[in-house]
């Protein structure tokens, strides 16, 4: 695993059995409980796709990203020395290594994950991680925060003013690994800074269809299914009001990340307080 790149995600839930019915009615998910029972893993296919646990009280945002980093009690050292702020220091998992959650500058929460081993974390196909863009207020000060903690290098894929998106690539590699969203002038002032999460439905069901699903299955639509040069996309919540991202990138025209019209958060700003 490269350092800085999406490794884990996971969400914290009141009631995990409507979460694990949602999300394997959606995706197909299987799950396998720790040897606690207090942590569900959620597969495709075989393979770990997330996480799911259960929390007594509402966490926002309900879904976690992890990025992965050498030495987590460094990061953690690092992120406060570039304004960011620990949520929770550095813990143990025995075979897993370590994790912390944090805070960047501009106040949205992101997960680091030490792995003390490699790991399987599908990605990329039906009913698995696609995409992650953090929503945020400041730009420029997201951008500076990570790129001081990874070195990525940034491309602004949008006019900078009226549409301000950068997509963030490790150096010497060619793809994108995440994108950062400045909010604009239609959202909502209250909008919370967060990760937008994107799961790829593939061409087989397709987004209308995976959105039509999504809303039997209890959840709820923010934003219509639209298309744009990364693929069709739409914006939903499970049951629970955990929002984020389907999409079908069979018919992508360009590697980048959504523009500016169907990006992943919809005005109606699912963090909103």
């Amino acid at each position: 695993m490269q350092f800085g790149t999406p490794c884990w995600i996971d969400l914290a839930t009141t009631d995990p059995k409507t979460s694990r019915d949602f999300y394997g009615g959606l995706f197909g998910w299987q799950y396998r409980p720790n040897a606690t029972g207090e942590y569900i893993v959620a597969l495709a296919d075989g393979v770990p796709v997330a996480g799911i646990y259960r929390t007594e009280t509402e966490i926002n945002p309900p879904w976690t990203l992890y990025l992965t980093v050498p030495d987590s009690h460094l990061t953690a050292s690092r992120v406060v020395k570039l304004g960011g702020k620990i949520l929770m220091p550095p813990q143990e998992f025995d075979g897993q290594g370590s994790l912390l959650v944090a805070t960047d500058p501009t106040g949205a929460a992101i997960g680091f994950w030490q792995p003390e081993r490699q790991w399987r974390f599908a990605t990329q196909t039906k009913g698995e991680f696609r995409w992650a863009e953090l929503n945020t207020w400041d730009g420029d000060a997201a951008d500076k925060f990570y790129v001081d903690l990874f070195g990525f290098q940034l491309e602004q894929i949008g006019d900078g003013i009226d549409f301000d998106y950068t997509t963030w690539t490790l150096p010497r590699e060619t793809e994108p690994v995440l994108g950062r969203m400045q909010f604009g002038a239609d959202f909502p002032p209250e909008s919370r800074p967060h990760w937008m999460l994107y799961f790829e439905v593939g061409a087989e069901l397709g987004t209308d269809e995976a959105t039509v699903l999504a809303v039997r299955l209890g959840g709820h639509l923010l934003s219509e299914p639209a298309d744009s040069p990364f693929g069709r996309l739409s914006v939903v919540t499970d049951p629970a009001g955990a929002p984020f991202t389907l999409i079908d990138t069979s018919n992508r025209t360009i590697p980048h990340a959504p523009d500016e019209d169907e990006l992943g958060a919809a005005n109606d700003d699912p963090y909103d307080d």
